[in-house]
């Protein structure tokens, strides 16, 4: 695994060993972010369910100028630790090492996320957990653009009645990237 493009370019970067993470292949993260592009200058990104960290450093790589990492798996804690100090990127960068939906508590009345990215365990529903916690989070805004990488099969179609729509979607072989907005009348500014 390494950095595509910006300012780290071509680096590698470590990953977690064995198959508790999935690292986002090359080819997918490139596509991923040349969608993601207009969004990064300047950005705060928050990278849930982090695994090595590779999204988030891509973020900050091609412009973004914070990211939050979210990972309780220790031995990913520690790639995303040693790839963000390899990069030279730990000024910019938190990490959070905890479950998910105690980190999105600690992050409560911190500024605005421009974006959110989560690449959750596929088929456990987590993604939906999320969304439900994040609804009305102090860190989603108006125009925050949240992310989910998820399996195919999964359901989203409890999207609007809980407030968020698809704005855009790319689908790869097994899984794909879902664009989400939330929906005008469900943000609390």
């Amino acid at each position: 695994m390494r950095v595509i493009a910006g300012k780290c370019r071509s680096l590698p970067l470590k990953t977690v060993p064995g198959m508790n993470t999935r690292p986002t292949t090359d080819r997918t993260k490139e596509t991923l972010f040349n969608m993601l592009q207009p969004y990064l200058a300047d950005c705060r990104f928050l990278d849930l369910f982090s695994g090595s960290g590779g999204i988030g450093i891509e973020a900050l790589s091609r412009g973004a100028s914070y990211c939050c990492f979210v990972e309780q798996n220790r031995q990913a804690l520690n790639c995303i630790r040693e790839n963000l100090k390899f990069t030279k990127l730990e000024s910019q960068a938190k990490v959070i090492g905890a479950e998910v939906m105690q980190a999105l508590d600690r992050l409560e009345g911190d500024p605005v996320f421009d974006c959110i990215f989560m690449d959750p365990p596929y088929r456990r529903e987590l993604e939906k957990k999320v969304l439900e916690r994040i609804r009305t989070a102090s860190f989603v805004g108006r125009d925050t653009l949240i992310v989910v990488e998820a399996s195919l099969d999964t359901d989203f179609s409890y999207l609007e009645e809980m407030g968020y729509e698809i704005i855009k979607e790319k689908k790869y072989k097994t899984n794909g990237h879902f664009f989400l907005r939330r929906l005008e009348g469900e943000i609390e500014e």
